[in-house]
């Protein structure tokens, strides 16, 4: 009896906590379901810039931005999940942005695509990790700033990421004389270093913002200017790896897959900077 007893006690303990997490993934999985329609754009004959690009496009970004209000709503909130979709937002409108004032920027949608998804899938498997509220110490908006471009910085160098694998494709499908599918609807070569260029220029700038705003915090939150941790050694390694690579184009003409594969250690220091701390600190240790 005794047995039975703790056993229905167990399982009505699991029952809750599954009905108290449903809600969240109900709306988690809606907002995955919003950027089918954008990701299964590449499968048309002919790809376009056309009404169905930004209509998919749009509901691309509203889903995950409604669900990524939500959860910040009046508070910011530590956690990965909330971070994911707050950053694949950011991307999604980044991506519609550039996408009007560049020309060849909406083609990159076959390689970003895959990846916002995968974004929001690990946003959907671990939405249960929504982390802590943090406390109101600062003055009034430096925090907001300081997440604003933070985020900022992360979806331009994504974009400058997925434009120099669309250049480093290319320049392998010229080299072996060996059009695919996918290179044909991604930018000519040249068209996609200039891409990639434009947007780490940006994501240089935004970057440096960002650091500035993060030895603000820092200098409200702890009276110091920098703290040398994971997140601020990553983000610097991977400011002075852009200037390095800006320079070197500049000056140098470095282009081809030398700079692709720069530019993509870049991009992976950010994403260890940004999510991957998120998910080592409230996933894995959590």
């Amino acid at each position: 009896m005794t047995i039975i007893m703790q056993g229905s006690i167990v399982f009505t303990r699991q029952l809750a906590m599954i009905s108290a997490m449903l809600p969240g993934l109900l709306h988690s999985l809606t907002a995955l379901l919003c950027l089918l329609p954008a990701a299964l754009l590449v499968v048309r004959p002919v790809p376009a810039r056309d009404h169905a690009f930004w209509a998919a496009g749009g509901l691309a970004f509203i889903g995950p931005a409604l669900l990524a209000l939500a959860l910040v709503w009046g508070h910011w909130v530590t956690g990965f999940a909330p971070t994911l979709w707050v950053t694949l937002t950011a991307i999604i409108f980044t991506f519609g942005a550039a996408s009007v004032l560049l020309a060849h920027m909406w083609r990159l949608l076959p390689l970003l695509m895959p990846y916002v998804v995968l974004m929001a899938v690990m946003a959907t498997v671990w939405q249960q990790a929504q982390g802590h509220a943090l406390p109101g110490t600062l003055p009034s908006g430096w925090l907001g700033l300081h997440i604003l471009v933070g985020v900022g910085t992360y979806a331009l160098l994504t974009l400058a990421a997925v434009a120099a694998l669309a250049s480093f494709l290319q320049e392998r499908a010229l080299k072996q004389k060996r059009r695919t599918r996918l290179t044909t609807q991604l930018p000519a070569m040249a068209d996609a270093e200039r891409l990639s260029t434009r947007l780490l220029m940006a994501g240089e700038a935004v970057l440096a913002i960002g650091l500035g705003s993060g030895m603000a915090v820092e200098w409200f939150e702890r009276g110091r200017l920098l703290t040398l941790d994971h997140k601020t050694l990553l983000s610097l390694l991977a400011f002075f790896l852009i200037g390095l690579l800006l320079a070197a184009h500049r000056f140098v003409g470095m282009r081809g897959r030398i700079a692709a594969r720069l530019i993509l250690v870049a991009w992976l220091l950010l994403t260890l900077a940004y999510p991957g701390v998120k998910f080592v600190t409230d996933v894995l240790i959590s």
